[in-house]
């Protein structure tokens, strides 16, 4: 079977029959007409109601108040600081009033007009099930639909909150208890439901679903299994039947993966809503499936009807996936002129390297080109649809330096696409690791990262290895417009606008504004933190705002050494929301500049063997917040290498097995021996040792 289109006989009716009988009109079939057209992508573009402001994930501004010839006046209105935590989130706005994510799980809103705080609802995220909360940092994102707010947790709830009071409508627990599935991308609002995934495909044996509430009640719609089941269970529907014949193996046994936990756009014309899908668990192919078959529904544009939840069609990025090369990146509709046609097109970006344009009516593969540099494949084959591989890519032979890492060319971090420019806006990572086939060693078999021979998580990198841009794209000519180069290998979210202006933060605490067309510099405003959340503007009286948060996040702390210039600390860096207007004469208040300094520690004496150990379960365990080696330098937790709380063996003990700092966000780790703490502790010592060793 091809990859351009797959479609299971009887599973739904052709587009064109379905539009003969009326069943995916262009208006809306339930909800509020009034909510329905706040996303659609011709509106005014005053309010931003969810992660990409319209259905189709532009992230793109229609207002022009704010442009190119003016962009210089561009001044900040109002700054709010923020507590600790996550503050790499996608804002939104709505009637005047901003809605966002912070912290480990708490949703707020702020007058626009005068920056104060309207409302914050805690969710109370360190009280769930510990286990899902040592993966993640917080939410990346809320949207709005008929006067709620809806957000999920890390442990694994959508919650829905009164817009006018913060005060909580209703809540669902969309995963359950020891499945190893967790909440972290923000939910899309759509016709009267809400759609939500999980993550988790990395380190549990998670078998992928999505699911649609109905936003007024929290109701179960329907939710879609990503992956086949046990096929003595049964299949829940004709596709699983279907995906069930692309894999080998007791593959249920390990999962399979598949999480949709970012990426969901919804074509009101087609009544479809597409899915970007993620990842295989365990990663390695041979391990998951016998080393056979294409493992659908892995690392796809899945198309849903979006009523029913019956599946339509999908397209296959990386058959046989074995890289962490989810397909999970923003999927941004576009209409575009092809071969002197015009064509309706969904255009995403994977981890993978290479953009794709895909009809989003039929599914078919239009044109896919390498955006960046890549080792894995020579190209993407266009008849089948199907990438060429490259020999031993999925490390046959014992290792493979791939390129893109499994980091991925382009993160959750959105792009943009401009209609008036007819590009779009990529925040691009360029970085290569090796990956290892460590499938002798059984204990590694449902671990998902395979990154180090010695059986670490963190990305074996090359010295020097590490690079990012923004990178301006012809999603029809399949070339690079410009590209401008930014520091680190951290890339920000995207906006551009109709002004002629495309927006994106950076590391080195600089928000600036390009020239759509050029890439020049129009405006640049010094943050005082790294800048790489994704900005919004919208329009509150008449008036073009610009608003973005502050603060590094969890995009920092995997990247090692590369970023260490540009190093903040976790208490000292400035998490705030920044707010610009026209000739804005509001200022910021200076930041303190982080110096790192290493605690001192004589009486520590090396054990080798133990901290061995430690590196083994803290890479596993602990990467995720405290960075690759203890460095988080701007991420979510401190960085170890300076803590005195590593001195005590009691205190830190507390801290970790007994849960002592739940509350502020170091999650309870009761499941491990008292014996492994220690280890832990005797690795995190060394690490701050040999920091001093270096001069730190």
């Amino acid at each position: 079977m091809g990859h351009r289109l797959r479609k299971a006989s009887g599973l739904a009716l052709t587009f064109g029959l379905a539009l003969l009988l009326g069943s995916c009109g262009d208006g809306p079939s339930s909800g509020d007409a009034a909510s329905q057209a706040r996303y659609i992508d011709g509106n005014d573009g005053k309010d931003w109601p969810g992660p990409g402001r319209t259905y189709g994930e532009r992230h793109y501004s229609p207002l022009t108040e704010i442009d190119a010839d003016n962009v210089a006046k561009l001044g900040l209105a109002w700054s709010l600081d923020l507590p600790p935590g996550y503050s790499v989130s996608q804002p939104i706005a709505v009637d005047g009033v901003l809605y966002f994510a912070a912290g480990q799980g708490t949703v707020n809103a702020v007058d626009v007009r005068s920056g104060e705080q309207l409302w914050s609802y805690d969710a109370e995220v360190w009280k769930g099930e510990q286990p899902k909360l040592r993966t993640a940092w917080g939410s990346r994102g809320v949207s709005w639909w008929e006067g709620a707010i809806f957000m999920g947790t890390l442990d694994g709830r959508l919650i829905s909150v009164d817009a006018e009071t913060g005060k909580l409508n209703w809540e669902v627990q969309t995963t359950e208890v020891g499945d190893g599935r967790f909440i972290s991308g923000a939910p899309r609002a759509f016709d009267g439901k809400v759609i939500i995934g999980h993550g988790g495909a990395d380190n549990a044996p998670t078998r992928g679903y999505v699911t649609a509430y109905d936003a007024a009640t929290g109701e179960q719609a329907w939710r879609f299994f990503i992956v086949p089941g046990n096929p003595a269970d049964g299949f829940e529907n004709d596709a699983m039947e279907m995906a069930a014949k692309t894999w080998s193996g007791p593959w249920w046994t390990y999962g399979g993966g598949g999480n949709a936990w970012n990426a969901f756009s919804f074509d009101p014309e087609t009544g479809t809503v597409f899915v970007g899908t993620g990842n295989g668990s365990p990663w390695n192919h041979k391990i998951r499936s016998r080393g056979e078959g294409d493992n659908l529904f892995l690392s796809s544009i899945l198309a849903l009807d979006a009523e029913t939840g019956d599946y339509k069609w999908h397209y296959q990025t990386n058959p046989a996936e074995s890289w962490d090369y989810n397909a999970a990146m923003d999927m941004e509709f576009a209409e575009l002129e092809i071969g002197g046609k015009p064509r309706k097109v969904l255009l995403t970006a994977p981890k993978n390297g290479f953009f794709y344009v895909i009809d989003r009516v039929t599914g078919e593969l239009i044109s896919a080109e390498a955006y960046t540099k890549q080792t894995w494949a020579k190209g993407i084959d266009l008849e089948t649809g199907r990438p060429i591989d490259v020999a031993n890519n999925r490390y046959e032979n014992g290792k493979f330096f791939l390129q893109p890492s499994p980091v991925g060319s382009h993160s959750w971090l959105p792009m943009a696409f401009s209609p008036d420019s007819g590009l779009v806006y990529i925040p691009v990572i360029e970085m290569g690791s090796w990956l290892y086939d460590l499938t002798d060693k059984p204990e590694n078999w449902k671990r998902g990262p395979i990154h180090g021979p010695d059986g670490g998580a963190g990305l074996d990198l090359p010295p020097g290895e590490g690079s990012a841009s923004l990178v301006a794209w012809d999603p029809v000519a399949q070339k690079q417009a410009w590209r401008i180069k930014v520091p680190t290998n951290v890339s920000g979210g995207v906006m551009a606008s109709a002004g002629g202006l495309v927006f994106q933060g950076r590391v080195d605490n600089q928000f600036n504004a390009y020239d759509a067309k050029t890439g020049d510099v129009l405006w640049s405003f010094d943050t005082g933190a790294p800048t790489i959340a994704p900005p919004i503007s919208y329009a509150v009286d008449d008036k073009q705002y610009v608003t973005v948060l502050t603060g590094g996040g969890g995009s920092l702390v995997l990247k090692g050494d590369v970023y260490i210039p540009y190093a903040v600390g976790y208490r000292e860096q400035a998490r705030r929301v920044l707010t610009f207007v026209l000739d804005g004469k509001a200022s910021l208040a200076p930041t303190t500049p982080y110096r790192f300094k290493p605690i001192a520690d004589p009486a520590y004496v090396s054990r080798p063997e133990a901290e061995q150990r430690g590196f083994v379960v803290y890479s596993q365990t602990c990467v995720m917040c405290h960075g690759r080696d203890g460095d988080a330098s701007g991420g979510n937790a401190p960085d170890l290498r300076a803590s005195p709380l590593t001195l005590n063996a009691k205190q830190f003990t507390a801290i970790v097995k007994d849960g002592t700092l739940q509350q502020q966000g170091m999650p309870r780790f009761d499941d491990v021996s008292p014996e492994i703490v220690e280890d832990i502790r005797a690795y995190v010592r060394m690490l701050a040792r040999d920091a001093r060793a270096k001069g730190g």
